[in-house]
């Protein structure tokens, strides 16, 4: 018995949700009395050893043609694969845009039980329960499964990794995807320059108050300074004043920052639902009776036009000064 944790790359490269996903896995195994191993999957250009200061054993790492390009259902199936080499009855996936796309895949091909929205750590091992997000992060639920094998996709930014002095083996495998279906990748086109929204730890998002595509600028310096994500609410993308990968809320991106700042944004339930799980949120908008400021953890009454470069100046001062 193992627990399994697919560590995923971008282009090559791990980000914080990669460790994140081996923390949990490491946890996990430390809970079930057994040992993490990581699984990584197509060309790499850093170190997977990584793994180990976050409690991994060992890292498995795959390669092939096959592989060049995420597909969920290869990808799922080669995992299974492993999973079964490795005797590992729990696959952790992070819930990223892809990890959300691979953990229902993989659960079919291992006949596992699929524990989707988690937000923290098991509740226990015996039962497995987990607790996980519901209602659009309106509330929570305790799952308990007694299935012999299960995926777990945890929601991103749910813990805190904690990076320790360990450092994982790391072995070459093989593994198949068979002849499942598969898509035919013609092209990638990737958002460059920004940060990811579902990474992002700061968000800066506006809506229409901010009037027009013009007035962005001071959103854009804003998150700059802050080292945010920007953002923006649907109506704000419908009228293509920013892009849809931008659109947070039910119907477009969900993200759970540690802080998240809306500016002219009224906060309809569709745009709350996508924010609501942030940890700190910050609401600029001159209508007092606007329903965002009933969620918001701290509020600005005032127009974001004066508002917001006046904070901006604030927090240029306040790093040059630390």
């Amino acid at each position: 018995m193992s627990v399994l944790v697919y560590l995923e790359a971008w282009e090559g490269k791990f980000k914080k949700n990669t460790w994140e996903a081996a923390y949990y896995a490491s946890k996990t195994a430390e809970m079930l009395g057994t040992e993490a191993i990581g699984l990584c999957i197509g060309n790499l250009e850093e170190d997977a050893s990584e793994a180990g200061q976050y409690g991994v054993n060992k890292v498995l790492h795959l390669q092939g043609d096959a592989f060049n390009n995420f597909d969920a259902n290869a990808y799922g199936k080669a995992i299974a694969e492993v999973a079964t080499a490795q005797s590992a009855d729990t696959v952790i996936i992070s819930g990223t845009f892809n990890g959300k796309a691979l953990a229902p895949a993989l659960s079919i091909h291992s006949d596992a039980a699929l524990l989707t929205n988690v937000v923290a750590l098991p509740e226990s091992t015996s039962p497995f329960a987990v607790k996980r997000g519901v209602y659009s992060g309106k509330g929570f639920n305790i799952l308990n499964s007694d299935a012999a094998k299960r995926v777990v996709n945890f929601v991103p930014n749910s813990l805190a990794p904690v990076a320790g002095e360990g450092s994982a083996s790391v072995e070459s495998i093989e593994a198949s995807a068979g002849d499942v279906a598969r898509v035919n990748v013609q092209e990638v086109d990737r958002v460059k320059g920004k940060i990811p929204l579902p990474e992002a730890e700061r968000v800066v998002s506006a809506g229409r108050g901010l009037k027009g595509p013009e007035n962005w600028g001071m959103i854009e310096e804003l998150a700059e300074v802050l080292d945010a994500g920007t953002a923006c609410s649907k109506p704000v993308s419908d009228m293509d004043w920013r892009p849809h990968s931008e659109h947070v809320g039910q119907t477009g991106i969900a993200i759970k920052p540690n802080l998240y700042i809306a500016v002219g944004i009224s906060g309809a339930i569709q745009h709350l639902a996508g924010v609501s799980a942030s940890k700190t949120i910050v609401v600029i908008n001159k209508d007092p009776e606007a329903p965002f400021f009933k969620a918001a953890d701290y509020g600005i009454v005032g127009d974001a036009f004066d508002v917001v470069p006046k904070l901006t100046e604030e927090i240029k001062k306040f790093k040059a000064a630390n």
